[in-house]
């Protein structure tokens, strides 16, 4: 069983230790180049390559390439793969190279598809309270998370879910998934299944807007006068975070709503951050909200 294995963040590396651990190493990786990160700007490697380096795997080549290029489609061919194995790469792949390998690619979701395409599906899980989740694996083709589908794991989501829990869950989700579902499928042994269209969703992106709660909202939701408005700021809390943020506006500065939970109808405000300062506990902002 030769593939190799596409991904660039913690989801990836999450999904990539693994089918490591289950004694399934890919003959490489694939992600995005090393970055600066933090003040210092120091040069990190990804998620992903970071796993080949603590694991000390010597036998798994890092590829990152800066682009898609004829000289990276010669490198992929030169492995002689029989799949690929696409988590969260992070640049859209053309199709010569999906259909590189002999038996095709194999894209990883973390939604229960057709239900949840495209970019923010553990985000739009969340924000819309599905209840049940999970991970698909699928043939990647030219269309958006369309493939047929090889095999599904499903969760059931918890209310006090956060974006990054549910994403590290899914993710130990999706690489327990491809442990059961490579050996098979390398053997020409699982027959993929076309997806239903009458049951697509799409997700969006989500942008820094989407992250907005007037203050006035805010107080309706902390004074559980609206039971709905109460729990859909605590999931936008929970799915927007940290990525793209949710924010409001207190004594004309925009302020981070940071975590929350529900109180039966009331919204509880757990921590909260005004711009330039540091986290705080909300209960320690003594003033009306204005």
């Amino acid at each position: 069983m030769k593939y190799i294995f596409f991904g660039t963040p913690k989801f990836a590396a999450t999904i990539l230790d693994k089918v490591v651990d289950a004694g399934m190493p890919p003959l490489a990786i694939v992600c995005n180049p090393d970055k600066p990160m933090g003040r210092r700007m120091v040069i990190t490697p990804p998620p992903a390559k970071e796993v080949i380096l603590r694991r000390q795997l010597l036998g798994v080549d890092v590829l990152q390439p800066e682009k898609i290029d004829e000289a990276f489609f010669s490198r992929l061919k030169s492995y002689e793969a029989d799949f690929f194995v696409v988590a969260a790469y992070g640049k859209i792949l053309p199709l010569e190279i999906l259909n590189l390998p002999k038996l095709g690619t194999i894209g990883v979701h973390p939604s229960l598809l057709p239900k949840l395409r495209g970019a923010s599906p553990i985000q739009s899980a969340i924000l819309e309270g599905v209840g049940l989740t999970g991970v698909t694996l699928f043939l990647l083709d030219e269309k958006v998370d369309h493939g047929s589908i090889l095999s599904y794991s499903v969760y059931n989501m918890q209310s006090s879910h956060t974006y990054e829990d549910l994403e590290d869950i899914l993710a130990r989700h999706a690489g327990n998934l491809l442990v059961k579902t490579m050996p098979g499928f390398s053997k020409g042994e699982i027959k993929p299944e076309i997806q239903n269209e009458l049951e697509v969703t799409f997700t969006k992106k989500f942008t820094t807007e989407d992250g907005y709660v007037s203050v006035d909202n805010l107080k309706k939701a902390l004074e559980g006068s609206n039971p709905e408005l109460a729990s859909l700021i605590d999931r936008k809390i929970k799915a927007l975070n940290p990525e793209p943020g949710v924010y409001t506006m207190i004594e004309n500065k925009r302020t981070k709503l940071l975590s929350s939970a529900m109180d039966k109808t009331r919204l509880v405000l757990k921590d909260i951050q005004f711009e330039g300062k540091k986290p705080m506990p909300f209960f320690q902002y003594q003033k009306p909200l204005s």
